[in-house]
C-alpha cells in the first residue's frame, strides 16, 4: 500500500479520484493500493522561543539575541487532529512507501518533510511533481516521480528560509519592541516592503508642484505642441505673435515599428493585471486562481515562469480550440496559433506559466463564482493575445516651424492590429475601453515642406505631477524588481518574497497597521511611517532582502550551503542587538502621545488598564506585554473572533462558554468553552475545555 500526501482536502480528493481510492475514512481516502491524505497548510512550526528556555519567555534585551542551539519545532494547535491521522498513516503495517504530493515548490516540500520527520517516519519516499488537476497530468505525474531525496537540496532551501525568518523576525521584533516600549513587528519581507511605501510617500509629500504652459498649433487635424514655458506672460505673447501666421513641416520622419505578443501569466503579472483591470487584491487573485486549479480549470498558480515547455506544443493547441469554443467573445477566428513563442523550457524552473486547461470545455462555467469566471477569463485571453501575430503600426514624428519657434507632433498608423484585438475584444466584453496611449488615433498624412497658412493657436496650462501612490500592482512590481540593479540577468529569483508570498505579505502588513488601503492605493500608517524611520537600513533595505532571496535559490541549487545563509543572518542579529543598546527618551515616545484607546478591563499581568488598539487589546503599562490579538489565529480556527465582547469577558471571567464553536475538520458546531491561560510572560495562550457528559 502506497501513502499519498496532499497539501490540502480539495487536492487529495483530485488525486484520489484519479487513483481509485474513493472509500472515505477519517481524514484520508482509501482505495486497493492506495491512501490518500494531505495537510491543511503547515501542521508543524518552528517553536515559540519560550519553547527553548524559561528565560527567552520575558521580552527583556538581555536576552538579545537568541539564538537557538538546535532546532525545535511543535505541532500546531489548531491541526492536532489531522497530524495524529497521518502519524499513524505512517506508521500503518500495510503501507510500505509514502508519496509527497504537497504543491511542487519550496514551501510544499517544507510542508511534507516536516510532518513526515515529526511523525519519525522512516519509509523511503517519492515525489510527484505536478502543473494541473487534470486526470491526464495526475498519471503522467505518478509515472515520473522522482526518489524524494532529489529534493533534498529544495528542503534545505526551505528550511532556512523559515529559521532566517524566525531569527530576523523574534530578535527584531522584541529588541525594537524593548528599546521603544512598543510593539513593533519585524520581518525580513515586509517590513523592506514597508520602507519602499514610506519612502514613496515621503516624495510625494516632499514633491513641489509646478505651473507650466503649452503653445498648440492646429492645423488640418495636426496638434503640434512647443516645449515646456514657465511663464503664463511669455506663454501668452507667443500665442499673440503667431496669430495668422505661417507654418511649414521641416521633418517628417516614418518607422515601421512591431510590438511582440504579451508573455503568458506567472502569479505575480497576474496579480497586477488582476489589480488594474479587474481591481482584485493580490490575495484575491491568488484565492480565486487557487480555487481554479482545484476545480481542474487553470494550471498551477504559484510560478514565476512566463513560458510552457517544449513538450507541451500539442496540449497548447488543444487548450487554445477549447478557449475559442468557450470564450467566443474574445476568440480571433481563422486565426492559426503561434505556439512556438510560447514554449521555452530554458525558462520553466519549478512550474510553467499559468493556463487554462481544456476541461473548461467540458464544465459549466456560468455556475462559477464571478470574480472566478473574471479570472480564468483574464488568463483565456491572455493565451489567446501570447500566440497571436505581432501588433504592427507606423511611428510618425515631425518638427514644425512657425514664427522661428520649433514645435513637435507625433502619432501612429496602424497597420496590424492582431494581438491587441484580442485585448480590444476582451476589454469590450466588460464594457470597458482597451489602454491605449494618446496617439493611437490616425495621424494625418503630411509631406515635408508642407506649408499651413493662418494656423489657429492655443496655450494650455499644465503641473508637473508627483509621483503616485503605489497600488497592489505598481507595488507587486516593486517587489519583484527590488534589488536588481546590482544582480545578474541570470538570477532565477530576485526580489522581496516570492510570487507565492508576496500577497500575504501585503495583506500582514495591512492586518499589523502598519499599512491601509484608501480605494486602489496602499498608504503607510503613522506607526508604519514611524517603525521605518526608527529602524536600521539592514532590517528595511529591499537590496539585502533580495540578495537573502537569491541566496536561498543558490541553496536549492546547490551551490551555496544552508550553514553560510544562517550565520550572516546569526552575525547581522548579533551586531544589532550590541549597537542597539539603549535611545534616548525622547526617541522611546515616538510611538506615544496618541489618543489612548477606550479601556475594557484589567490586566491579569500587573493589574493596569487593558486598552483596545487597531489590532489588539494592550496593556497601557508600557513595561507589561500583556495583549490580546485581534485576528487570534486560535479563535479563528474555531470559527470566532477576538472582538471586544469576548476580550471583556476573558479579561473578567477568564474564559467563554460558545454553544456553536465550528470545527475546522468537519465543519461541524459543538459545544465547549474556551479558557484563556496567561503564562506570565510570553503569548496568552486558549485552552478547550468539554462539556462532561
Amino acid at each position: 500500500m502506497q501513502l499519498v500526501i496532499a497539501e490540502k482536502p480539495s487536492v487529495a480528493r483530485n488525486i484520489a479520484k484519479v487513483l481509485h481510492a474513493t472509500n472515505a475514512k477519517d481524514g484520508y481516502l482509501e482505495g486497493k493500493e492506495y491512501l490518500v491524505s494531505w495537510c491543511i497548510g503547515h501542521l508543524i512550526e518552528l517553536a515559540s522561543a519560550d519553547q527553548y528556555r524559561d528565560d527567552w519567555k520575558a521580552w527583556r534585551y538581555e536576552t538579545l539575541p537568541m539564538i537557538p542551539e538546535n532546532w525545535k519545532y511543535q505541532i500546531k494547535e489548531s491541526t492536532k487532529g489531522q497530524f495524529r491521522i497521518l502519524k499513524e498513516l505512517f506508521h500503518r503495517a500495510d503501507v510500505t512507501e509514502i508519496i509527497c504530493a504537497t504543491d511542487a515548490g519550496r514551501e510544499g516540500e517544507l510542508i511534507f518533510r516536516l510532518v513526515y520527520n515529526q511523525a519519525e517516519c522512516k519509509l523511503p519516499f517519492k515525489r510527484l511533481w505536478i502543473s494541473s488537476m487534470e486526470e491526464k497530468a495526475i498519471l503522467e505525474g505518478f509515472q515520473q516521480m522522482k526518489d524524494g531525496h532529489e529534493y533534498d537540496d529544495l528542503y534545505y532551501s526551505a528550511v532556512a528560509r523559515s529559521e532566517a525568518d524566525w531569527l530576523v523576525g523574534i530578535n527584531a521584533t522584541r529588541l525594537f519592541t524593548v528599546l521603544y516600549h512598543h510593539r513593533l513587528i519585524v520581518g525580513r519581507v515586509q517590513t523592506p516592503t514597508l520602507a519602499m511605501l514610506v519612502e514613496r510617500e515621503k516624495n510625494i509629500e516632499n514633491f513641489r508642484k509646478e505651473k507650466y504652459y503649452l503653445i498648440h498649433l492646429l492645423m488640418d487635424g495636426l496638434d503640434a505642441v512647443s516645449s515646456r514655458i514657465k511663464e503664463k506672460s511669455a506663454a501668452v505673447q507667443m500665442m499673440e505673435d503667431m496669430k495668422d501666421e505661417t507654418a511649414q513641416i521641416l521633418s517628417v520622419k516614418k518607422e515601421k515599428k512591431k510590438v511582440q505578443p504579451p508573455k503568458l501569466y506567472d502569479l505575480t503579472t497576474l496579480q497586477r493585471e488582476a489589480n488594474r483591470l479587474l481591481g482584485f487584491t493580490a490575495q484575491q487573485t491568488l484565492d480565486y486562481t487557487q480555487s481554479l486549479y482545484e476545480k481542474k480549470l487553470v494550471t498551477y498558480p504559484r510560478t514565476d515562469s512566463q513560458y510552457l515547455t517544449d513538450d507541451m506544443e500539442e496540449n497548447a493547441f488543444l487548450v487554445i480550440d477549447a478557449v475559442n469554443r468557450v470564450f467566443p467573445e474574445i476568440s480571433m477566428k481563422g486565426s492559426e496559433p503561434e505556439i512556438k513563442r510560447l514554449l521555452n523550457s530554458k525558462k520553466v524552473s519549478d512550474h510553467h506559466a499559468i493556463i487554462p486547461t481544456v476541461e473548461i470545455a467540458n464544465t459549466d462555467l456560468k455556475a462559477l463564482p464571478g470574480g472566478e469566471k473574471e479570472i480564468l477569463m483574464l488568463i483565456a485571453s491572455k493565451l489567446l493575445c501570447a500566440s497571436e501575430q505581432e501588433y504592427i503600426y507606423e511611428s510618425i514624428k515631425t518638427e514644425i516651424s512657425c514664427h522661428g519657434e520649433l514645435f513637435t507632433a507625433s502619432g501612429k498608423n496602424v497597420l496590424q492590429y492582431r494581438w491587441k484585438e484580442v485585448e480590444e475584444r476582451f476589454f469590450k466584453s466588460y464594457g470597458k475601453n482597451a489602454e491605449k496611449p494618446e496617439e493611437e488615433s490616425d495621424f494625418p498624412d503630411i509631406k515635408m515642406g508642407q506649408v499651413f497658412e493662418s494656423v489657429v493657436v492655443k496655450f494650455s496650462e499644465h503641473f508637473t505631477a508627483p509621483p503616485k501612490h503605489y497600488t497592489e500592482d505598481t507595488l507587486l512590481s516593486a517587489m519583484e524588481r527590488a534589488g536588481n540593479e546590482e544582480l545578474t540577468e541570470d538570477t532565477e529569483k530576485k526580489g522581496l518574497g516570492t510570487p507565492a508570498t508576496r500577497a500575504a505579505i501585503i495583506e500582514k502588513l495591512i492586518q499589523s497597521g502598519f499599512v491601509k488601503r484608501e480605494k486602489k492605493n496602499l498608504v503607510p500608517t503613522d506607526d508604519g511611517n514611524v517603525l521605518i524611520t526608527v529602524l536600521p537600513d539592514e532590517i528595511k533595505s529591499p537590496k539585502m532582502t533580495a540578495e537573502w532571496e537569491m541566496a536561498l535559490n543558490h541553496i536549492a541549487q546547490n551551490t551555496e550551503t544552508a550553514d553560510e545563509f544562517l550565520n550572516g543572518i546569526t552575525e547581522l542579529m548579533q551586531e544589532l542587538v550590541a549597537r542597539y543598546q539603549g535611545i534616548s527618551e525622547e526617541k522611546k515616545n515616538q510611538f506615544q502621545g496618541k489618543a489612548k484607546g477606550e479601556v475594557i478591563g484589567k490586566c491579569p499581568r500587573c493589574g493596569a488598564d487593558v486598552q483596545e488598539g487597531k489590532v489588539n487589546f494592550y496593556c497601557s503599562d508600557r513595561n507589561c506585554t500583556f495583549t490580546l490579538w485581534k485576528n487570534d489565529k486560535f479563535l479563528a480556527s474555531q470559527g470566532k473572533k477576538m472582538d471586544k465582547t469576548a476580550a471583556k469577558k476573558f479579561l473578567s471571567k477568564g474564559k467563554i462558554h460558545y454553544k456553536d464553536l465550528v470545527s475546522r475538520k468537519t465543519g461541524r458546531q459543538y459545544e465547549a468553552t474556551v479558557e484563556m491561560v496567561d503564562p506570565g510572560e510570553g503569548n496568552v495562550q486558549f485552552n478547550l475545555i468539554f462539556p462532561q457528559r
